[in-house]
């Protein structure tokens, strides 16, 4: 019997990637529909996947499946053949990275979840099938001149803060969860207006599109694939594009760039930088933005205090860390303000 889990250890998987010298080509989809036994599900895509030589992390639950993972070029197609072999996955969309080494995972992981997306949501009235419009990166474009059209970033403050859509606006939180509720806050007034919700790639923000249909609002739109899909139409068709900068992806990479815009600055001086790095301290392992000058007088770390730690045994660098709280390990200036109104986002940026 095949075995359903991996029993290597990352380090080796790593250094094997590393050492790989076939090409890989890392794609996400997602889907909702009804798995009746999110486990057997699970274990089925586990063993084909395996023997496709896929890496990834893929996460199942009753409600549907979310994928991020790289594919061998050579076995894309005999992997394509195979997902659209179950029926409600047949002719899913693909979002093909744009800015891609190939060494995006290097194991692969199946997890079976409550939910595909956590969104906090217990109302047993809401439907994901009552869900907004799709737009294309064409008709986004098109909305985005009208200025009465409000955009609603799905994303986590640090993935909004190294790349966006011009005009959207921030829901302060690194919770799907919180965001929810705060946008329906934000947006009280707005209930005719064209509102168009978009994330990294189309997951958040169809939720999210069919929860604010849920709750009142009208005209209601989501992008299609997300940023992903929206830099693959942009460059096939030659468009201008209204996101600026990076799209922050939840793989190795940390980002991929749609613009030549840096939008962000480093964390430690304040230059223009917008490349994510973990600190180097394994006690911290902070998320933050760096620049190569102060990765360098760091040494990678996210303080001098982490600076002085990386040399000591990593059971001292956890020890010393011990109660200091970072959250979610992630930089994050946006949770000063909390549950801002749309009319007050609009007098901050002159609007």
């Amino acid at each position: 019997m095949a075995l359903l889990h991996n029993r290597v250890s990352n380090e080796e998987l790593k250094q094997r990637l590393m050492e790989e010298t076939i090409h890989r080509i890392t794609i996400s989809f997602y889907s909702y529909f009804e798995i009746v036994n999110p486990k057997e599900f699970r274990d089925y895509l586990y063993k084909h996947l395996q023997l496709l030589q896929v890496f990834g992390r893929i996460y199942v639950a009753n409600e549907g499946i979310n994928s991020q993972i790289s594919v061998p070029e050579n076995n894309f197609e005999a992997f394509k053949v195979f997902l659209y072999s179950i029926e409600p996955l047949n002719g899913l969309r693909l979002n093909i990275a744009v800015d891609d080494d190939g060494k995006s995972f290097w194991v692969l992981k199946v997890k079976v979840r409550e939910k595909i997306v956590a969104d906090g949501i217990d109302d047993p009235l809401f439907n994901m099938h009552q869900k907004g419009k799709y737009v294309d990166a064409e008709s986004m474009n098109t909305l985005l001149e009208d200025p009465s059209t409000i955009v609603v970033d799905m994303r986590n403050h640090y993935e909004y803060e190294v790349g966006h859509f011009v005009k959207a606006l921030e829901v302060p939180s690194d919770t799907f969860r919180d965001q929810l509720p705060m946008a329906v806050d934000m947006l009280q007034g707005n209930e005719d207006k064209n509102i168009i919700m978009y994330c990294t790639g189309g997951i958040r923000c169809e939720k999210a599109s069919a929860y604010m249909l849920h709750k009142g609002f009208k005209n209601v739109f989501h992008l299609e694939g997300g940023i992903i899909n929206y830099a693959k139409q942009i460059k096939d068709k030659a468009l201008d594009s209204k996101f600026l900068g990076k799209n922050f992806v939840f793989d190795n990479r940390l980002g991929e760039r749609i613009t030549q815009d840096v939008i962000a600055h480093c964390h430690q001086c304040g230059k223009p930088c917008d490349t994510h790095t973990n600190c180097a301290n394994n006690g911290c392992h902070l998320l933050f933005i760096q620049c190569a000058d102060c990765a360098a007088t760091y040494q990678g770390c996210c303080s001098a205090a982490c600076k002085e730690t990386i040399d000591m045994p990593v059971e001292r660098q956890k020890e010393i860390r011990k109660g200091i709280n970072h959250g979610q390990n992630i930089f994050n200036k946006s949770k000063v303000r909390l549950r801002p109104k749309l009319s007050e986002i609009q007098k901050e940026k002159g609007n």
